[in-house]
C-alpha cells in the first residue's frame, strides 16, 4: 500500500509540473506574440520632435529580434540594445526629417567597440550639417561616452558629475599560476612569436613582443580619440594629452575650465533649453522619440531598384556548424554567401566583419565560398571593430577592404592549446589511467598525460601547415609575396590606418563608404541594400537559446565584473580544433 501512495503521489506531483510548465510556455508564447506585434507597429513622430539619442545600452551588427529579453529567466533582464545598422539608417534618416528639430544625446557608458563608436561619431558630425544642433548631457562621461558627446554643440555636465579623461589602458590576465596550483599544464603549439592568445596560460607577465604590439595599437586608439575630440572642441591634440596625462580633470569644475564642457547643468536646465531648440512652449510637454522606436521605422529599404547588393554579416567567433546571430557558424555563413552569389539580382556583396576569429577550418569554409563569389561579381569588406585573425582570414580574398583608423585587424597566425591535467587527477584528486591501444598515436590528444615528442612533432606540422594555407590565402588576396605576408604576420596585430600602410586593407572608410564602393564596381546607378544571413526568429531563438540564456544570466549575476575571465577560461577549454583567433580579448580603459 506504501509503494501504491508513492507512485501515485509522484504521479500527482509529475502532473502538477507538467501544468506549470505547459501554462508557462503558454504565457511565454502569448507575449512573443505581442512583442512580435508591437515591433512592427510605426512609430508616430510629431512634428517639432527632438530625437533622444540613448546609447547606454548594446549596439550590435544587427537589431535582434525581440526575444522575450525582458524575463530574466529566458533573456538578459531587459537590457537594451539597437543594431548598429539601424542606428545608421536612423541618425542618416533624421537629418533630413522636417519632423526632428534637434538631437538630445545622452550616454555614460556607450555598449559598442572604438570603431563602432567613430562610425556613429562620423554619422553624428554629418547629421549636424543639417543645421540641426546636437546637445549632449549626462551625470557622468567615461571616456568613450565623452568621445562621442564631443561632437555635440553643447556638451553639459551635471554640476555634481564626473567627466573621466585619463588616458587608455590595456591589462592582461594570465592564469599560469591558477593552472600550475591545480595541477593543470597547458602544452602550447603554436606559430608567430606575436601570437600571443596561448600567453596567459603559460606566462605570468606579457612577452617582449606581445607588449610591442599591444604598445602599438593601444597609441593608435589612443591618437583616433585626441585627434577627433581636438577637432570637436578646438583644443590642441597636445593639450589634451597633458589633461590626461597630469589628471587635469578631476572635478566638474575643472571640465568647464579646461573647456571640455560648455556648461554644468542639471537636466531640467537642458530640458528648457531643448524646449526652446524644438520651439516648446515652457508649460507644455517635450515631444520626443527615442532612438530605438525612430529606428523601428527606417528598418524597411525604400528604393524600388531590382539591382541590389547583399550584406553578409560575419559577427562573434568562428565556429563550425550553424551558429547564430552572435557567432559565425561556417555552414549558415556560407549558404548566406552562397544564396546572394546565386541571386542573379544581387550584383555585389559587401562582407562585414566583426570577429576575433576562431576555428581555422570553419574560416577556411568561409573563405571558400568569398573566392568562388568574387569571380562572377564585386565583394568589398568593411572590417568593424575587430577583424582578426581567422576575422581577417575570411575577408582577405575580397576585392577591397575597408577598415576604420581604430580598427583591430591582422594578427595573421595559429596555434592550438592541449591541456594536460595529469597533476591534477593523480596527484590533486587520485584518479589514475590505464588501457590499451591499437597504435601508437591511437591517443594523440589524451589530455591525461604530457605529450610525447612524436605527437608534439605531428601537432607542429599541423599547425605549419595552416599558417602556409593562411598565408598563401593571403598573399594572393592582397597581391603580395607570401615572404613578405609572412613578415608581417607572426601573429601581429595592427591598427587599421598601419593596416593600411602595409597593404592587409586598401582604404579608411566607413561601412556606407563600403557599400557605396560595392556599387560603383558593379556599375549601379541604383540599388537596395540586403541583409544576410536572414535572423534567427524569436520564438526559434526562445526554443533554442533559452537555456543558454539562463545560465549565461546567472553566470553574469555571479561573476559581475570577472565574467569575461570567465568567458576566457570556457574558450581555452570548449575550443576543438586548430585557432585562427586574436591573441586576446581586447579590453581598453
Amino acid at each position: 500500500m506504501r509503494e501504491f501512495f508513492k507512485y501515485v503521489f509522484a504521479t500527482v506531483v509529475g502532473i502538477i509540473i507538467s501544468t506549470f510548465l505547459i501554462f508557462l510556455v503558454i504565457i511565454l508564447l502569448v507575449v512573443g506574440v505581442v512583442s512580435s506585434i508591437d515591433e512592427d507597429k510605426s512609430i508616430s513622430v510629431l512634428s517639432n520632435s527632438v530625437l533622444y539619442l540613448n546609447l547606454d545600452q548594446n549596439i550590435k551588427e544587427r537589431t535582434p529580434n525581440k526575444t522575450l529579453e525582458s524575463l530574466p529567466i529566458v533573456g538578459s533582464g531587459g537590457q537594451k540594445s539597437i543594431g548598429f545598422n539601424d542606428l545608421m539608417r536612423a541618425l542618416k534618416r533624421a537629418k533630413t526629417d522636417d519632423n526632428i528639430t534637434c538631437i538630445y544625446l545622452n550616454v555614460s557608458s556607450p555598449g559598442a567597440g572604438k570603431a563602432t563608436l567613430k562610425e556613429i561619431r562620423d554619422a553624428l558630425v554629418d547629421f549636424k550639417k543639417s543645421k540641426k544642433k546636437i546637445i549632449a548631457y549626462s551625470e557622468v562621461y567615461t571616456q568613450d561616452a565623452y568621445y562621442l558627446a564631443s561632437v555635440a554643440d553643447k556638451v553639459y555636465l551635471n554640476p555634481q558629475g564626473a567627466l573621466e579623461f585619463k588616458g587608455f589602458s590595456s591589462q592582461l590576465t594570465f592564469f599560469k599560476g591558477a593552472m600550475e596550483k591545480i595541477g593543470v599544464e597547458a602544452q602550447i603549439i603554436r606559430v608567430g612569436n606575436y601570437k600571443s592568445a596561448v600567453e596567459p596560460f603559460i606566462n605570468d607577465k606579457m612577452s617582449d613582443y606581445n607588449r610591442k604590439q599591444v604598445t602599438a595599437y593601444l597609441g593608435g586608439l589612443y591618437n583616433t580619440f585626441l585627434e577627433g575630440i581636438s577637432a570637436a572642441r578646438n583644443i590642441p591634440k597636445d593639450s589634451l594629452y597633458l589633461y590626461a596625462n597630469t589628471y587635469r580633470i578631476q572635478q566638474p569644475k575643472d571640465a568647464l575650465t579646461y573647456k571640455m564642457v560648455d556648461g554644468l547643468k542639471y537636466k531640467d536646465e537642458v530640458l528648457d533649453e531643448l524646449k526652446k531648440l524644438s520651439s516648446t512652449g515652457a508649460k507644455e510637454t517635450l515631444s520626443t522619440v527615442t532612438i530605438n522606436d525612430y529606428a523601428q521605422n527606417q528598418k524597411t529599404e525604400n528604393s524600388d531598384s531590382k539591382n541590389k547588393i547583399a550584406v553578409i554579416y560575419a559577427n562573434g567567433d568562428i565556429t563550425g556548424g550553424e551558429g547564430n546571430d552572435e557567432s559565425i557558424g561556417s555552414e549558415r555563413i556560407s549558404r548566406a554567401i552562397r544564396k546572394a552569389r546565386m541571386d542573379d539580382k544581387v550584383k555585389a556583396i559587401v562582407l562585414r566583419v566583426n570577429s576575433g576569429g576562431g576555428s581555422a577550418l570553419a574560416s577556411d569554409v568561409i573563405w571558400r565560398e568569398i573566392v568562388l563569389s568574387k569571380k562572377v561579381k564585386p565583394v568589398i569588406a568593411s572590417f568593424g571593430d575587430v577583424a582578426a585573425s581567422g576575422g581577417y582570414y575570411i575577408g582577405c580574398a575580397a576585392d577591397s577592404i575597408f577598415v576604420q583608423p581604430n580598427t583591430i585587424t591582422g594578427s595573421i597566425g595559429v596555434f592550438g592549446i592541449i591541456p594536460n591535467f595529469q597533476n591534477l587527477f593523480n596527484t590533486k584528486l587520485g584518479i589514475t589511467f590505464d588501457g590499451v591501444k591499437t597504435g601508437e598515436y591511437a591517443d594523440i590528444m589524451s589530455v591525461n598525460r604530457p605529450l610525447t615528442a612524436g605527437e608534439r612533432l605531428i601537432i607542429q606540422t599541423d599547425v605549419n601547415h595552416v599558417y602556409d594555407s593562411f598565408i598563401t590565402r593571403v598573399a594572393d588576396g592582397r597581391k603580395k609575396s607570401k615572404s613578405y605576408i609572412d613578415s608581417i604576420g607572426g601573429g601581429h596585430v595592427w591598427i587599421g590606418t598601419d593596416a593600411v600602410k602595409i597593404g592587409l586593407a586598401d582604404r579608411l572608410g566607413s561601412f556606407n563608404d563600403a557599400v557605396v564602393a560595392a556599387g560603383k564596381k558593379a556599375k549601379l546607378k541604383e540599388y537596395k541594400v540586403v541583409e544576410y544571413p536572414e535572423q534567427v526568429s524569436a520564438l526559434k531563438s526562445l526554443l533554442d537559446d533559452s537555456a543558454d540564456n539562463v545560465k549565461m544570466y546567472y553566470a553574469k549575476q555571479e561573476f559581475g565584473e570577472n565574467f569575461f575571465l570567465y568567458q576566457q577560461m570556457k574558450k581555452a577549454i570548449v575550443n576543438a580544433g586548430i585557432q585562427a583567433r586574436m591573441p586576446f580579448d581586447i579590453s581598453v580603459q
